[in-house]
């Protein structure tokens, strides 16, 4: 808000400067017409700024108290244009600003990323996983403070200012040419209009939303949601399992993408996988020989899930792999697919 005012007390001060500066040129072309409008420009702009150049003609005692006048009046106006524009400077809001346009430049290019609705609780952990992952993704944030302080922790984010419930704020998002979008509103009817919209936008798109009130799960499924989450209720059922299964969700965390360990899950599509490796088994794709990787599980066509599945499982359309390795295998195993 203060850059703002800042910035409109600068335009202001502007205008006025040039209104005076208009009226400087009238003025000494009115009282002695052997000034031409340049002339009578240069001779504004000198008054005005008291550079101390001397009159081009001898001056009348009307022309004397005009030019009093007009230095009274201007010099308080660009003193104060000076000053604002060295404090925007000084402050690094100049530089700020031309960062921003660079961002604005970014983002109206971008494809393939992910969209974050909302950087609250859960908005700020999705994005620090997508930063680990070094997945490219544009935040939506409506609250310009929580964007100012975002700038400061890391000024190369991705962001647009604006409501995600409006098309215009997800356009400038690139809806069109996002591969996922995860909708983090504290409201679930805003995240049921973000759902809605994005689905209609991007046919394709993975949405993840997220859902505080037990009704709002599958109305967010009908909208067009691929998942939807509900932390608390994850956080408590995490709880319990600690208390029957430590060990096993520890495990399950330590591998999860969390980015804290040497350790990593990828998830492999069937058009991912060369076509070599496609229409084969586990075992004659020799991902483990090539890679070190690990199959530890599989997505059927029909949605249903495979663990450990043989080596003589056939790789065909639609299926997905999950694939278990240290970064260096999991890299391998993605320089496979280019």
């Amino acid at each position: 808000m203060a850059k703002a005012n800042r910035i409109k007390n600068i335009i202001y001060s502007f205008a006025v400067l040039n209104a005076i500066v208009l009226l400087g040129t009238i003025g000494f072309k009115l009282l002695d017409d052997r000034y031409t409008f340049l002339e009578a420009f240069y001779m504004t702009v000198i008054t005005i700024t008291t550079v101390g150049f001397g009159e081009l003609y001898e001056p009348s005692e009307g022309m004397m108290l005009f030019t009093s006048l007009l230095i009274i009046s201007s010099f308080g106006t660009f003193a104060y244009v000076l000053t604002a524009i060295s404090a925007y400077v000084i402050d690094g809001e100049f530089q700020q600003y031309f960062k921003e346009i660079k961002v604005k430049g970014e983002v109206s290019k971008i494809k393939d990323h992910v969209i974050v609705c909302g950087y609250g609780r859960n908005g700020s952990q999705a994005v620090s996983v997508l930063k680990t992952h070094n997945q490219p993704f544009v935040l939506i944030e409506s609250e310009s403070e929580v964007i100012e302080e975002l700038k400061k922790t890391d000024p190369n984010i991705l962001f647009v200012n604006g409501d995600a419930t409006h098309d215009d704020v997800l356009e400038k998002a690139r809806i069109d040419h996002a591969k996922a979008l995860i909708a983090t509103l504290p409201s679930d009817s805003n995240n049921l209009f973000v759902v809605l919209t994005a689905r209609e936008r991007n046919p394709n798109i993975k949405i993840i939303s997220r859902a505080s009130e037990e009704n709002s799960d599958r109305k967010l499924r009908i909208a067009g949601a691929n998942n939807v989450i509900m932390p608390d209720k994850i956080g408590g059922a995490h709880m319990a399992s600690l208390v029957m299964k430590p060990d096993i969700i520890e495990f399950l965390d330590f591998v999860s993408a969390n980015g804290q360990v040497d350790i990593n899950l990828e998830e492999i599509d069937f058009n991912e996988l060369p076509e070599g490796m496609q229409n084969k088994s586990i075992h004659e794709c020799g991902i483990r020989n090539q890679t070190g990787a690990n199959i530890i599980g599989l997505k059927t066509a029909e949605g249903e899930f495979i663990i450990n599945p043989s080596p003589d499982t056939k790789i065909t359309s639609n299926v997905k792999l999950f694939a278990l390795g240290t970064p260096d295998q999991i890299n391998k195993l993605k320089n496979l697919f280019t």
